[in-house]
């Protein structure tokens, strides 16, 4: 199976480069491409970009990197549509993230989310995107066993 991971922080990359071991495990054929880190690509990923390339922190740094996010969003989606994975996992990164869920409707894509956005309190609206658009959100705890079967 082909999975693509979207990891936008060193936390995601970790977890995603845990989830990379498990499927391995259990299907040693399985290939992997996203966006992420270090901890990806040692676990076997091909990245496409380092989440340390499209980091912004602060109201400010974010104004002035739209160009160079809505540029990174244009890149996951089209190396997706080349890829033609499987499964498209995205880990957090909530803002980036169910953005290119959204983008990427047309492509009839398994889409899960693994360690899901905060969906309670001040966004509670996030509950109904997330059941629109993706296939599968998924808890950080599930993932020792429970869900794997439905990835492979």
């Amino acid at each position: 199976m082909k999975y693509y991971i979207v990891a936008g922080e060193r936390s995601g990359d970790l977890h995603a480069s845990n989830l990379i071991k498990a499927l391995k495990h259990i299907d040693p054929e399985a290939q992997f491409r996203g966006f992420g880190g270090d901890y990806m690509k040692e676990a076997g990923a091909d990245i496409v970009a380092h989440y340390k390339e499209m980091a912004i922190m602060g109201l400010v740094e974010v104004l002035k990197g739209i160009v160079k996010i809505k540029k990174y969003m244009a890149v996951c989606v089209s190396d997706m549509a080349r890829y033609k994975p499987d499964a498209v996992v995205f880990v957090d990164f909530a803002g980036f993230n169910l953005r290119i869920a959204s983008k990427i409707q047309h492509l009839s894509l398994k889409k899960i989310y693994y360690i899901s956005p905060k969906i309670w309190a001040w966004n509670q609206k996030r509950a109904y995107k997330i059941r629109d658009l993706l296939t599968k959100p998924l808890s950080y705890f599930l993932s020792k066993r429970r869900f794997m079967p439905d990835l492979v």
